[in-house]
């Protein structure tokens, strides 16, 4: 097959986030498929095709993308953050394992910064020891695995990035989680709701474990849930900054 598929980490949002490779990518791709919002945000050709879709429809993009590139064309498939964190490329490659002829097709990835990476970037070093990373998301899981992988996370003093949190259709599970990490965890643990990071409505809220209000929470934000290592370090008139520091039980 002649075609290519090219998966493609956009960043959190701001144009300057992409990558030089993410770029490239989109510039020489003749069909663009992806998540309305994400396609919305490029600056099409005349001569690129758009091919744009709602939120849930991930597996619907992926057959779509792999079959225009079967019929010899060039595809971006275009995902929000890092493509390979809860985003298209899982969607691509699970779409191409049930059909053997597109196994010969093109595949790339081009890395895009993430929503955590941008996240910290923001708040200082919260990711600098062991973290994991957990979508709240309940749509294609369990939640009782949420709850099994939040309680291990915990009881394993990792630094949690919390995806997904709550929702329209999911207003409580950002709740549960506190209710489950609020048992397990220190009431001054430190955490952060970063919402919209890189774009004009951006939002940063400090706050601990115990005094988190989790009504400025959305689907936009970004939870950081410290270990009992992370601190925030104070400054004077202005937003602290917050680490989790590369040794771990050291002296302060």
């Amino acid at each position: 097959m002649s075609g290519r598929v090219a998966i493609v980490g956009l960043g959190p949002g701001p144009a300057h986030w992409m990558t030089p490779e993410a770029c490239s990518e989109i510039e020489a791709a003749s069909d663009i498929v992806g998540y309305a919002p994400y396609v919305d945000r490029l600056a099409l050709r005349p001569d690129q095709r758009a091919h744009a879709s709602d939120n849930r429809a991930e597996l619907d993009r992926a057959r779509l993308a792999l079959a225009l590139a079967a019929e010899g064309n060039a595809v971006a498939v275009v995902s929000g953050g890092d493509p390979g964190v809860f985003g298209m490329a899982a969607a691509l490659f699970e779409a191409i394992e049930t059909k053997p002829e597109w196994r010969a097709l093109e595949v790339v990835v081009a890395p895009g910064v993430s929503a955590m990476q941008a996240a910290a970037a923001r708040l200082g070093a919260p990711l600098g020891h062991d973290f994991c990373a957990i979508s709240l998301s309940d749509n294609l899981k369990p939640w009782a695995i949420v709850e099994r992988r939040l309680k291990a996370a915990a009881e394993g003093d990792f630094v949690l990035a919390l995806y997904n949190p709550a929702s329209k259709a999911r207003p409580t599970r950002i709740v549960e989680a506190f209710d489950l990490l609020r048992a397990l965890r220190g009431a001054a643990t430190p955490v952060a709701f970063a919402r919209a990071v890189g774009r004009a409505d951006e939002v940063l809220t400090l706050t601990t474990l115990a005094e988190a209000d989790l009504s400025l929470v959305d689907m936009a934000t970004l939870v950081i849930v410290g270990s009992s290592e992370t601190r925030f370090i104070a400054r004077d008139g202005r937003r602290p900054w917050m680490l989790t520091p590369r040794s771990y039980g050291a002296p302060r």
